[in-house]
């Protein structure tokens, strides 16, 4: 397995914990195939064109390994591929562009492992896993902090001294490619040019909000971790550094992590649901309240980052919950009523890409999720020039 062939496709690897997902696109970037290897670190599934079989992953290079090899079943052996890019999570201060694999850059997303010990370690072993089955692939990585690069210094940096900042503790943001990939696409799908102050809410499992001001990045509702902001599906979102100094000191840094990372958010509140669908078709009080404090706390964000703009002429939503709960969105417009934002409700039960009210005085927009695709184009563009 070595050697690219002259053909325009590119893989696109988002490689995670227990998982590595993937997609193929064509030159046209038009999404040819997905799959994804799921399962890694004991008994796995891989699900990928025909392919639908289990078998052990005990760990990423085997299940690469093994993604490579339902390529060629498929008819897309890896001599097929121009390039291959990797969705990376941090990128750090340095690495914030797409950018080709180098030695060089592979030291320098190592160097930013200890800004995202759950995430960067995964995507370098899949970049070095497919640097050892095909040495001559062409790789990019495009990271997620990197659209938040243009945030001014103000809004980056925690008020700490400046030797503490220099270790890295400071604010990158996340969801990056999610936003660059909103913003790239959003002026096709509605037919109007990209508003000057766009808020734009990521609402998944994961959830933050990103204010946009003429195309940049210049505020966002995650900060050091993905961890920070908003209400989530298993994490807290914002929460006081003391408490959660009491917290380590009673249950132990470890117990800690894995309450604020695993079992917080909308799961902690409403005693284990984490799905929204879940939780809006649950009659409990306990998971109504859940969603009230997922909007809340949503709408609350909205105005901080809408204050960074100095105003609001746009709202965009993505992701699973922005794309697939009609009531949250519901809310979070009603949340912001007082700036003129009125929704259609029709066109919001229906999932409308416009869902503004004729007489609103803020537009507002359903804008699908398309990161794969806008990490395929960030290779193609890197490597045509």
């Amino acid at each position: 397995m070595s050697g690219p062939g002259d053909s325009d496709l590119v893989l696109v690897l988002n490689a995670g914990s227990s998982s590595i997902k993937l997609a193929v696109f064509d030159g046209a970037l038009t999404q040819i195939l997905t799959g994804i290897a799921d399962g890694i670190g004991g008994p796995g599934t891989l699900k990928l064109g025909h392919v639908d079989t289990t078998q052990a992953f005990p760990d990423h290079a085997t299940a690469l390994h093994a993604i490579l090899q339902a390529l060629e079943i498929e008819g897309l052996p890896i001599s097929r591929f121009a390039a291959a890019a990797h969705r990376v999570v941090h990128g750090g201060t340095a690495l914030t562009q797409p950018t080709r694999i180098t030695p060089e850059v592979l030291s320098a997303i190592k160097a930013c492992t200890p800004l995202a010990p759950l995430h960067n370690p995964h995507n370098i072993a899949a970049i070095e896993t497919l640097a050892a089955l095909a040495p001559d692939l062409p790789q990019v990585a495009c990271f997620d902090t990197a659209f938040h690069a243009s945030n001014p210094e103000v809004a980056t940096r925690y008020a700490l001294p400046p030797r503490i900042e220099a270790r890295g503790i400071r604010r990158y943001g996340f969801h990056g490619i999610s936003y660059a990939s909103l913003i790239d696409s959003l002026p096709a799908l509605t037919g109007t040019p990209l508003p000057a102050r766009l808020l734009a809410f990521h609402l998944g499992n994961g959830a933050s909000i990103c204010a946009i001001r003429d195309g940049k990045s210049i505020a966002t509702s995650m900060g050091y971790s993905p961890l920070e902001g908003l209400t989530m599906g298993t994490r807290t979102g914002m929460i006081d550094g003391n408490a959660v100094l009491r917290l380590a000191e009673e249950d132990g840094i470890a117990a800690t992590h894995h309450l604020l990372n695993k079992e917080s958010g909308l799961r902690g509140l409403s005693g284990g649901l984490s799905d929204m669908r879940a939780l809006l078709a649950d009659p409990s009080q306990a998971s109504a309240f859940a969603v009230d404090h997922f909007c809340y706390w949503a709408i609350r964000h909205a105005g901080s980052l809408i204050a960074a703009m100095q105003g609001l002429d746009a709202v965009a939503f993505t992701g699973g919950i922005g794309e697939n709960a009609a009531p949250v969105r519901a809310r979070i417009m009603d949340g912001l009523a007082w700036l003129g934002a009125q929704i259609d409700a029709r066109a919001n039960a229906t999932g409308e890409t416009r869902l503004h009210a004729p007489s609103s005085g803020i537009a507002c927009w359903i804008i699908p999720a398309q990161e794969e695709r806008m990490i395929a184009g960030d290779a193609q563009r890197l490597l045509s020039r």
